[in-house]
């Protein structure tokens, strides 16, 4: 099931004070970015955040589940968005830990000629 697109301009309305906070169409479902960074999915009109430390701490009783078959767990955010301060924050602590960590070397394939 495609997620609606109203429910996802009320997340993006919800966050506030962290940067530019856009989102894409993937597949039916959408990709939150802030300043150009994906940081959240949104699935059959569910809110994924990408896992972090600090964030774990931040929401203390986490929940994490795949947004889609085959995907890497992230925190599933059910109600709490609807609290702008705390969604806001949350994003705010993901964002900077995402940015300041070190980012993965690409694994690249010879071919042969």
């Amino acid at each position: 099931m495609a997620s609606n697109k109203n429910f996802v301009e009320f997340i993006v309305d919800q966050i506030e004070n962290t940067g530019e906070i856009t989102y894409k169409s993937m597949f039916g479902e959408y990709g939150l970015f802030c300043n150009k960074k994906i940081f959240a999915l949104i699935c059959d009109n569910k809110l994924f955040i990408k896992p972090t430390e600090s964030g774990r701490l931040f929401i203390k009783d986490v929940v994490e589940a795949a947004p889609y078959p085959g995907a890497k767990p992230s925190f599933l955010i059910e109600d709490k968005f609807e609290d702008k301060d705390w969604i806001s924050t949350l994003v705010k602590i993901t964002m900077e830990e995402l940015l300041n960590s070190k980012p993965q070397k690409k694994v690249r394939k010879r071919t042969s000629s």
